[in-house]
Order: structure tokens, then sequence, then C-alpha cells
């Protein structure tokens, strides 16, 4: 290959890699805006959402690796949980390993409304996948998921960096 459809291949690729990252924040924006939406509906804060999430994710959890994996701090996690729990989301049950332990569990009953709130997007996500073959699918799914590990490393990276006191209060 020539040295100017080397560069010209060099020069697509950046503006494909930075299109890439652009449509990944505007696509995290856009999810915030959805999810924003979906409390709204049910009367929960944005908060209260994501750590419904991770209970329903991973759950059952205690609430310190809760608030661990939520990225908050333990006193914030008790409000979210008392909010879950008059709302019918969640149920804090003794730990069945070790009895003076409490671990939270997601209530299945209400699930039908966050599905119902999110049938549009996954109606959605649905017809964008059917436009791919299988392989490509798989690279997209080892993409997303390698992303998702980035943004984990990039995370915790942040929250274990000392404080950056060059910025005034």
């Amino acid at each position: 290959m020539s040295a100017e459809p080397a560069r010209e291949a060099a020069r697509r690729r950046r503006r494909l890699t930075v299109t890439i990252k652009e449509s990944l924040r505007g696509l995290a924006i856009q999810l915030s805006l959805l999810n924003h939406q979906v409390t709204a509906n049910l009367a929960l804060k944005d908060v209260d959402l994501h750590c419904l999430d991770l209970i329903n994710r991973e759950g059952p959890l205690g609430p310190t690796t809760l608030a661990r994996r939520a990225g908050l701090h333990p006193a914030t996690i008790t409000g979210i949980l008392d909010r879950l729990e008059r709302g019918g989301w969640v149920v804090r049950e003794r730990d069945q390993s070790d009895r003076r332990a409490v671990v939270v569990r997601a209530l299945r009953d209400r699930n039908a409304e966050l599905f119902r709130l999110y049938a549009g997007m996954d109606a959605s996500m649905g017809t964008i996948c059917a436009g791919y073959d299988e392989s490509e699918l798989a690279l997209i799914a080892d993409f997303l998921r390698r992303t998702n590990e980035a943004g984990q490393i990039a995370t915790a990276d942040l929250a274990n960096a000392p404080p950056d006191d060059s910025h005034p209060a």
C-alpha cells in the first residue's frame, strides 16, 4: 500500500473511531433520558431505578454490596431501599447463610410495569438486531462487552484516585 492510500485509510479509521465515541456518548445521554422518563412514570428517583436494576441483575444483595456496586455511600442506600421497599419493588430479608445479615431481593410482581415502559425501546432493539447477521451480532456483542468492561475500569480508577484539588469549589 502506498503512502497516500495508507494515510487516507488511517484518516477514515480515526473518523470512524470518533463517530463511535460520539455515538456512545449520545447513547448514554439518550438512555439516561429514557430512564428518567421511566422513573417519572413509576414515581421513583433515577438512582432508585439504577439500584433496582442492580438488585434485579445481581441480587439478592446485601446493602453494603449494593452501595459498593452502585458507587454510593451506605447511608444513601438506606434511603433508596426504604423508597423501593415502600413502593413494593424490593424486600429486605435475613441472609440464609448469615442470619445476622440482611439481603435485598427484588419482588418480581412489579417487573411487568418496567417491561411495559421499556417495551418501545425493546422492540426497536429487536428490529435493529434483525438487520445484522449472527457474526455481526457477535462482533457488536463483543464490542459492547469490552466497552462495558472499560467503563467499569475507568469508574474504579476514578473512584480510587485522590481528589483533584486544582479546581475551586
